[in-house]
């Protein structure tokens, strides 16, 4: 257990309480008997002090036995259990000594038992709800720490298990595509595994990262979309109008990319009707990202980790705004850029 730090706690409290009890409680009644001031205040220092130090062993036990913030009453209960029973010992053993003794030159009165005795509850019960209040404060900063630690963590690891999602996907899907170059175009093979190595080599570049810039992904997609077109040709097009601005924003590495392929496994792409994909930028400084719809009529099997890897880590990074509007001609993705001062985006 962490030691009671109240040192200065002590050395200002205990002699101020002696000074005030003493001049509010017991100064008439010395005066009165002739009693010098300077032995009356030895005497309640003295007093007061094994009040205090009988207290603070009560607050350590008590501490010892019930530390957790769950266990608050029970600590209260040894704690005033402790109080009573030690204070009412000490107080009525020490005026029972000046009694029998008449160390003040005079017996105790029955008031002045009662009084001796319920005098130091008025400085025990404000001194121990300041010790516990201290140390609920603590706790309760300790447990908050220690969650917010938990779920930093936690939503970590989930952002890791995403990226880990990403690799094995892509390269997937790149490799179902070159094999089908393979055998329809083995020159235009070879240029697809140039176009890849350089993408890839950007994926794993920037899956160790939370964020990049929207700069560096559009550069990607634009190499992407190369690859892309030596599979589908004149099917598929691929439009660009961002604002100069929003070059230095921030977004999570291989979104578009997640967008782009999603868009071309779910619909049809021919030279005469090419699928068109667009990404624009509003005045928010968010990422618009469409495309036509026309629905394959023998859907290709999805695990659907695209869309709802992007909507997850927005989530996670607290920001839930990741829109889908879906018409029946139209598909659009809007999703909020973000400035790198509010994160993070190195991966830890």
């Amino acid at each position: 257990m962490e030691k009671l730090n109240d040192r200065w706690l002590r050395l200002i409290g205990i002699p101020l309480i002696s000074i005030v009890s003493n001049f509010i409680f017991f100064q008439p009644d010395n005066d009165a008997h002739h009693i010098s001031r300077w032995l009356a205040l030895g005497v309640s220092l003295i007093e007061c002090s094994l009040i205090w130090e009988s207290a603070r062993i009560g607050i350590i036990k008590a501490r010892q036995y019930y530390p957790k913030l769950s266990q608050t009453t029970q600590r209260l209960c040894v704690q005033i259990g402790w109080f009573t029973l030690t204070t009412v010992i000490q107080r009525i053993g020490i005026v029972y000594f000046y009694d029998v003794t008449q160390f003040w030159g005079y017996p105790m009165s029955t008031r002045a038992y009662w009084l001796n005795t319920l005098i130091p509850f008025l400085f025990t019960i404000p001194l121990a709800t300041i010790y516990e209040a201290r140390y609920l404060y603590k706790q309760w900063w300790t447990t908050y720490y220690e969650a917010e630690k938990l779920k930093k963590e936690a939503l970590q690891s989930q952002l890791d298990s995403l990226k880990a999602q990403i690799n094995p996907h892509f390269l997937f899907n790149s490799l179902s595509t070159l094999s089908s170059l393979v055998s329809e175009n083995p020159r235009q093979a070879e240029r697809f595994i140039e176009e890849l190595a350089m993408v890839y080599r950007y994926v794993l570049q920037t899956n160790e990262q939370l964020l990049t810039t929207l700069d560096s992904e559009l550069q990607f997609i634009r190499a992407y979309f190369h690859l892309l077109q030596m599979r589908f040709g004149r099917s598929v097009e691929l439009d660009i109008a961002v604002e100069k601005e929003c070059y230095a924003l921030y977004i999570p590495p291989l979104t578009l990319q997640l967008l782009v392929e999603n868009a071309v496994k779910h619909n049809v792409a021919l030279p005469a009707k090419p699928l068109l994909i667009q990404i624009r930028t509003d005045e928010t400084n968010r990422l618009l990202v469409r495309n036509t719809v026309r629905k394959k009529h023998s859907m290709i099997p999805s695990n659907r980790t695209g869309l709802a890897n992007i909507i997850a880590k927005y989530r996670l990074m607290g920001h839930p705004d990741v829109t889908i509007v879906q018409t029946d001609d139209l598909f659009q993705v809007t999703i909020p850029l973000l400035p790198e001062s509010r994160y993070d985006h190195s991966h830890h």
